[in-house]
């Protein structure tokens, strides 16, 4: 009976409360206030403006915005009924990007989506030598390889007893900041890298090409930059055209070279030349190739290397007139590049490509 009498008593001081108290500094917020936009989405340019956007609500509301590069006037409003003015900053960045304007009444959120553009990157002044035309290039300008290029699935010892698979996978591969990285990591107890094509199926026959390059160092590595034949049917026979070889334990000192039946790795000045490069592994540097019907001359940095000329023999010593590939690859170890040993400790290492360029004369 006490304990009856105690929660009685309890209830009746609870009811007295209430009915005291005021209600005029309570807010509500019910969740089916009507809100109307006239607008929800706009798609802009980069540039920096203002936009409208006529608001109708049942009561007071709040607008709001969580993105830095946008503002909304009035942020609060008595009003049922009010225009809000949105302020978009410049887009400076070559990436497009999505924020949002929120109108908050109640219980009830509606949102407009805002669409910035981002700026087109800057074309590059692409000059080539005099009488050339620029056919293809790669400048690295986005976020991914395009279409031009294809990847080679192998693994180790496919070729050349290279110790490395050759894998398609965005760790290593990878393009940005206006570059492409070839990066030689260890996969567990394996080594993995990439070998690259462009326009494999189509190619080109005579141009000039060329690329810039800042090479990875570290024994065991065999970074190249190089072409072969679109119609290949045999080693050395169709052709091998070596713009730039590297070899890490011989650093900095770049390799032309040419493979046919005739001159194939016999090391005659005739197929292959050398040159010391101190900053090749620290620095880019541009490798390229000048190919006609009658000769090819390979460049350092527009500084010739090697000549190498059609003797008008046949296709043992020039079977060069045909489409040949571009290749970018970054090997490890194998029969060139493993000669001295492969130094794992030296691992990832990494190709970075700033642009391939062909030219051809028209």
């Amino acid at each position: 009976m006490k304990t009856k009498m105690i929660l009685s008593m309890f209830l009746t001081a609870a009811l007295c409360l209430t009915g005291c108290s005021d209600d005029r500094d309570t807010t509500y917020a019910p969740d089916n206030q009507t809100v109307e936009l006239s607008q929800t989405e706009f798609n802009l340019t980069p540039d920096a403006g203002t936009f409208t956007v006529n608001v109708t609500t049942d009561r007071e509301f709040a607008a709001y915005t969580s993105d830095d590069w946008l503002s909304v006037t009035p942020a609060n409003t008595v009003s049922h009924s009010e225009t809000l003015t949105v302020t978009v900053q410049e887009n400076a960045d070559t990436e497009a990007r999505t924020g949002y304007v929120t109108v908050l009444c109640g219980g009830t959120r509606k949102s407009v989506t805002v669409n910035q553009q981002g700026v087109e990157p800057d074309e590059p002044d692409i000059v080539g030598p005099e009488g050339y035309t620029l056919v293809w290039n790669d400048e690295f300008n986005g976020t991914e390889l395009g279409g031009d290029w294809t990847y080679e699935i192998q693994g180790p010892g496919w070729v050349n007893n290279e110790l490395q698979s050759y894998v398609k996978d965005e760790d290593v591969t990878v393009v940005s900041d206006g570059t492409l990285k070839i990066n030689l990591m260890q996969d567990g107890d394996d080594v993995k890298s990439a070998r690259l094509y462009a326009e494999r199926n189509t190619g080109w026959q005579y141009g000039y090409i060329e690329a810039r390059i800042k090479l990875p160092e570290g024994k065991g590595t065999w970074p190249a930059f190089w072409m072969m034949p679109v119609n290949y049917t045999s080693w050395p026979a169709d052709g091998e055209i070596d713009i730039m070889e590297h070899v890490g334990y011989n650093a900095n000192v770049i390799h032309s070279t040419i493979h046919c039946n005739k001159y194939n790795n016999t090391g005659t000045s005739i197929e292959t030349a050398s040159v010391s490069v101190p900053t090749a592994t620290s620095d880019f540097h541009t490798y390229a190739c000048e190919w006609t019907a009658e000769k090819m001359t390979f460049y350092v940095d527009g500084q010739e290397l090697l000549t190498y000329a059609n003797d008008g023999t046949g296709t043992d010593a020039w079977p060069f007139d045909a489409p040949f590939y571009v290749i970018l690859n970054l090997a490890w170890g194998g029969d060139w590049g493993g000669q001295q040993g492969v130094d794992e400790t030296c691992l990832p290492a990494t190709m970075e490509v700033d642009y391939v360029r062909v030219f051809q004369k028209q």
